[in-house]
């Protein structure tokens, strides 16, 4: 039965969450502040973090940070929850490192489908856990990746994103194709959270982010022989 870690500094929103949880057979832990959260999670190694954005002293944007440094937290998870809607908070949020976000208010149903697909993310694969292509080496069952012998530290959705594209190499990749094989996503309202983690892996990648081509109006690719040049990072 996964855990779930519920950070958030108002006690009704830490409750109303477990409750749902509960509901859904997960197990929940809580935190009331992001110097708790830092504790508790590298205590109990939960399977996911629920993060709100807005807290008072250390504020999501920080902890998440803070969470993708420590060992034992940079691949866990996070779920960020924020009362902001703008898009650049958003962004800000995706950038550090949270794997996707919610905006409060939200249903029930949204939420628990939106925790099942991130957990989803992060399951060992069944048959062949290694893919090579190239100087890259993906384990599936570790979510592991290692260009020419060196490990490059990437998320569960970082790597989900990536297997997408490589192995599928030379062929464009629609929006929400990736959309909904990644994330769950039913629609294209949510392509800010796709081009935030295409940048940061295409930056994670180092001078193999260019292999990952913009196909404009359609997606993205992966070239596997692609030129080592800045032409697929716009």
């Amino acid at each position: 039965m996964p855990t779930i870690l519920i950070v958030d500094d108002e006690e009704d929103m830490r409750t109303m969450i477990a409750e749902m949880l509960t509901l859904e057979g997960f197990q929940s832990i809580s935190a009331s502040d992001g110097l708790e959260c830092l504790e508790v999670a590298k205590k109990a190694k939960p399977d996911l973090i629920v993060l709100d954005l807005m807290m008072p002293g250390k504020d999501g944007i920080s902890v998440c940070k803070d969470l993708r440094a420590h060992k034992s937290t940079k691949r866990t998870p996070i779920l960020m929850l924020t009362a902001l809607s703008s898009k650049e908070t958003t962004i800000k949020g995706l950038e550090v490192g949270a794997d996707d976000y919610m905006t409060k208010p939200f249903s029930q149903e949204e939420f628990v489908l939106r925790i099942r697909s991130i957990l989803r993310r992060t399951l060992s694969g069944e048959g062949s856990s290694d893919f090579k292509v190239g100087p890259f080496h993906l384990d599936k069952n570790n979510l592991r990746l290692d260009i020419s012998g060196e490990e490059v530290d990437l998320t569960s959705t970082e790597f989900k994103l990536l297997l997408s594209l490589i192995e599928n190499p030379g062929q464009p990749r629609e929006r929400g194709d990736l959309l909904n094989q990644v994330w769950g996503y039913s629609n294209l309202s949510q392509t800010r959270t796709l081009d935030t983690h295409i940048k940061r892996l295409r930056a994670k990648l180092g001078e193999y982010g260019s292999c990952i081509e913009t196909v404009r109006s359609v997606g993205y690719q992966f070239n596997e022989f692609a030129e080592l040049s800045s032409a697929g990072s716009d």
